[in-house]
């Protein structure tokens, strides 16, 4: 883990590398596709989808590659329900973004909503004690205005993992990332209307997009099958 004293004295790296990265990782557009639907036969589930570029599909050509409506799809075959999804999503927003978003976009009746944010977080250094007040912001805006009965909060990718970052500041942004996901864990843990999903991605070129820093199909794919795993199993039991 990196400490306040080891990144003030890398600094002046990871300031060249930051702006090196940010000039040299191409600028990838948001999927294609609707952004809506309803899938699967049996009792109504209402699915709302919220975040950043990896909500929205960056690294994939269609929505039916991406996060959202692969979820959809595998969470209707797994409760035997049948799933209306909504994606509310934009490249680059941080969790307090999410938030305005969420309040431009009107009303978004939903039983379950899964938040995919942090990244920006990290990326905009944003301290992790404010990255959960926002996040608890965001959720109880939910809760109140949109109906939502229980909200699932993605884990934060292994972000010293991906290949667009050069080292050092890859490790210092993966450590970052660690420290913002264990206070979103255990902040969601002292909730009975919020969860934090646990589980490994193993992120290389073969399994990202071409930029190196957002998904690709079978990294969206993943992260789909197990989101959808967590809400049959262990969410939508508990709200019927």
């Amino acid at each position: 883990m990196f400490g306040l004293a080891a990144k003030l004295a890398l600094s002046p790296v990871l300031v060249a590398q930051a702006l090196l990265a940010r000039r040299g990782v191409p600028r990838l557009p948001e999927a294609a596709g609707p952004r809506s639907g309803a899938i699967g036969q049996g009792p109504a589930l209402r699915l709302l989808v919220i975040g950043d570029s990896s909500a929205a599909g960056v690294g994939v050509a269609r929505q039916s590659q991406a996060l959202a409506a692969p979820m959809a799809r595998y969470l209707a075959e797994a409760t035997q329900a049948r799933v209306h999804w909504q994606l509310l999503a934009r490249s680059g927003v941080t969790t307090a973004q999410a938030l305005v978003l969420l309040r431009q976009a009107g009303p978004q009746q939903a039983d379950v909503a899964v938040v995919v944010s942090g990244v920006n977080d990290v990326v905009e250094q944003v301290p992790s004690r404010r990255a959960v007040h926002d996040r608890a912001a965001l959720a109880d805006e939910l809760r109140n205005r949109h109906g939502v009965r229980h909200v699932v909060f993605a884990p934060l990718p292994p972000v010293h993992q991906f290949p667009a970052l050069p080292r050092p500041l890859r490790w210092v942004a993966g450590a970052d990332a660690r420290r913002h996901d264990q206070a979103q864990a255990a902040w969601a843990a002292g909730r009975s209307d919020v969860s934090h999903v646990v589980f490994e991605l193993q992120l290389n070129r073969g399994v990202m997009a071409e930029d190196g820093f957002h998904p690709g199909a079978p990294a969206y794919r993943q992260c789909a099958t197990m989101l959808a795993r967590h809400i049959a199993q262990t969410v939508w039991p508990a709200l019927r």
